[in-house]
């Protein structure tokens, strides 16, 4: 006689295959550990971007094959997985899941029995807590503890390694320092994206990084290209640019007067002249050129405070000053001949 299968398992295992079968991501996240609470806080969160399915992993591999997929690779996403959940996505690739789903991760209060995932490295110092029987409860459980001070401090770094059982005091005294060392959430084992496999290790990566990594080779490529004088698009008006700019130095150097140097040279040999004057005895000044190094002196020592007026006031100043210039610029002429 053969057994009769219950109608939910044949639901479950069509509802599996009807997502192995559709376009989009495939992956699998081990939630073991995960409280209920938490689990359905996750699902909401990620319920507009993905698709999280909870099954057995029998129904998974008899769906899996059912649509018509290799063997292989469903042994590979459910690798490493203890309990695993089904993710599909047909609006983000596999990197940008993995990327939601390390959002999810939190750390909890170990419980009794459980191993420390990863080293674990109490700092020595002082904590919050006063003199009491609490510090018998740290060195119960390995870690050295004295008062110091009125409080209760951590005499040594001490580092519990991974792998190491926790015991039930132990999980109870890492909660009152604030470590949770055991780590939950929806722990990506594999993605599947266009038939190539994705280890979570192969999505795991430095956005950040490599953004700043892609800044500093385009500014690179930048300045290498305008130093070789590589004309395009991008670089033409920096290019044109420099050149405007090295041509204008040339001309002043060379004293070239044209629309565009003429006011940069005219206040240079003004500046030379007024530095000139300054050197010779006033009665060899006329009272024009007197009143024009007057007014520069005056510049020369109005305060840092004044200089933060209004915007009005300083163009205001400005336009005095400039009427002064053209005002001395023929004692200059004189003082030349």
């Amino acid at each position: 006689m053969i057994p009769k299968v219950a109608g939910w398992k044949k639901d479950r295992v069509s509802a599996l295959t009807e997502i192995f079968s559709s376009d989009g991501v495939v992956a699998v996240v081990d939630v073991a550990g995960v409280p209920a609470s938490n689990m359905i806080d996750m699902r909401n969160t990620l319920r507009e971007r993905m698709s999280i399915t909870m099954a057995k992993k029998s129904f998974m591999k008899i769906a899996w094959l059912e649509a018509g997929r290799p063997e292989n690779e469903i042994e590979a996403l459910l690798e490493g997985a203890h309990q695993p959940c089904v993710v599909h996505s047909d609006s983000m690739n596999a990197f940008e899941i993995f990327g939601e789903l390390e959002k999810t991760r939190q750390g909890r209060a170990a419980k009794a029995g459980e191993a420390f995932p990863d080293d674990v490295t109490i700092e020595a110092g002082p904590t919050e807590f006063g003199p009491g029987p609490i510090v018998g409860e740290f060195n119960a459980v390995g870690i050295p503890a004295k008062i110091d001070k009125g409080k209760v401090a951590i005499q040594r770094n001490t580092t519990f390694s991974q792998g190491d059982e926790i015991s039930a005091d132990l999980g109870i005294m890492l909660a009152k320092l604030g470590i949770k060392p055991i780590e939950i959430g929806l722990i990506l084992t594999g993605a599947i994206e266009e038939g190539h496999f994705f280890q979570s290790s192969d999505l795991d990566l430095d956005t950040e990084g490599l953004r700043n990594e892609i800044v500093s080779a385009t500014s690179g490529a930048f300045n290498l290209a305008c130093n070789v004088r590589w004309f395009s698009t991008t670089t033409t008006p920096t290019l044109i640019s420099k050149a405007a700019s090295e041509s204008l130095s040339v001309a002043l150097e060379a004293g070239i007067v044209n629309e565009a140097t003429a006011s940069a040279i005219l206040s240079k040999a003004r500046s030379r002249a007024l530095s000139l004057a300054g050197q010779l005895d006033s009665s060899a000044l006329d009272e024009e050129l007197q009143a024009a190094l007057g007014a520069a002196s005056q510049s020369a020592e109005v305060v840092p405070s004044e200089a933060t007026e209004s915007g009005e006031a300083a163009e205001a100043e400005t336009e005095e000053e400039e009427e002064e210039e053209d005002a001395g610029f023929g004692g200059l002429g004189n003082l030349f001949g």
